[in-house]
């Protein structure tokens, strides 16, 4: 069966997410700050819409997938907003990740206007959405969830529902800081190979056919020979999503070392000007550190990584492109 869905915030993931409801069959009227961003979106057929508030009046069920709490309020708040558009018994499927304190308000207003609210974050990366494999983590009520199950599955096959409102967020939080952290311990592995002799694409190729190979660090190890032209997730984005954690621990009481450690690796990243990279840039921090090379850049990053990808393609496959 096939729907018009409203889409709002059309970057790196969410442009892919509304393709995806696109190649499903599915009606997208999509709204972007950045209308000129969404151009290769309008060529595969969706509608681009003049405000958040004119996708959600558009449709029963809206997403919005944006940067962080600041963004959220841009698009969902005014007269042009998300909430004034939305419809009476419409369902509204928020995917960004910002404090759960926020979800849980904006959760109060959805009610209020007579619809309903599920936070359903994703667990993956631009690899994983483009081989169909991103995994949702979903709050809030079942039957809601379940009118919006076969959306969220044209767009990843994996749906774990954590709980009541607010949960899927604050787990989203939660996986969040094991990326960094995974992949400050990996730098640190290269770095140490490299010094003692070892070549970095060797290093690398043995580190993902080790035990330490997550889905994350299989498709995110090889950034370390060559980051990628456009970062699927920077470092000023990966800072935002630890700051939360470590407010959320403060807050709970949960001690979070490693976390902190990674955060504050990130801001060596930015003092060294790499905060438009790839979190995985956190390397060059550490080699920088170690008096060895930094990651390829630009046009010779493409060459580099492609040469690395020969030699750890076969070890990078065996678990496929999995959500981390």
């Amino acid at each position: 069966m096939t729907a018009t869905l409203g889409f709002v915030g059309l970057g790196v993931m969410g442009g892919r997410m509304a393709k995806r409801l696109l190649d499903a069959g599915h009606k997208v009227v999509g709204y972007n700050r950045t209308r000129a961003k969404a151009r290769w979106l309008v060529d595969a057929g969706l509608q681009l819409a003049a405000s958040p508030r004119a996708a959600a009046e558009s449709a029963d069920v809206v997403f919005s997938m944006v940067t962080d709490t600041a963004a959220l309020d841009a698009v969902v708040r005014g007269l042009d907003g998300i909430l004034a558009g939305l419809r009476r018994g419409g369902v509204y499927v928020e995917m960004s990740t910002v404090d759960p304190a926020t979800t849980r308000a904006l959760g109060t207003d959805v009610a209020g206007r007579g619809a309903a609210m599920l936070d359903a974050p994703v667990s993956g990366s631009v690899a994983t959405l483009d081989a169909g494999q991103l995994a949702f983590m979903v709050g809030g009520e079942l039957p809601v969830l379940d009118r919006v199950r076969p959306y969220l599955t044209a767009i990843g096959p994996t749906i774990t529902h954590v709980g009541p409102l607010g949960l899927a967020v604050t787990m989203k939080i939660a996986t969040n800081l094991g990326l960094a952290v995974q992949m400050l311990a990996f730098s640190e592995a290269v770095c140490l190979a490299e010094k003692a002799g070892i070549a970095r694409e060797r290093a690398v190729e043995a580190l993902l056919r080790s035990v330490i190979a997550s889905p994350m660090v299989k498709y995110r190890g090889p950034f370390v020979l060559g980051m990628p032209a456009e970062a699927w997730f920077d470092v000023e984005m990966m800072q935002k999503d630890l700051r939360l954690a470590l407010g959320l621990g403060r807050s709970v009481g949960a001690a979070l070392p490693s976390t902190a450690l990674a955060h504050e690796f990130l801001t060596a990243a930015r003092g060294l000007s790499l905060a438009d990279h790839d979190f995985a840039v956190v390397f060059d921090v550490l080699a920088s550190m170690s008096g060895l090379p930094p990651s390829e850049k630009g046009s010779s990053a493409t060459a580099a990584a492609g040469a690395g990808t020969d030699r750890t393609s076969r070890a990078a496959t065996v678990a496929g492109a999995g959500g981390a």
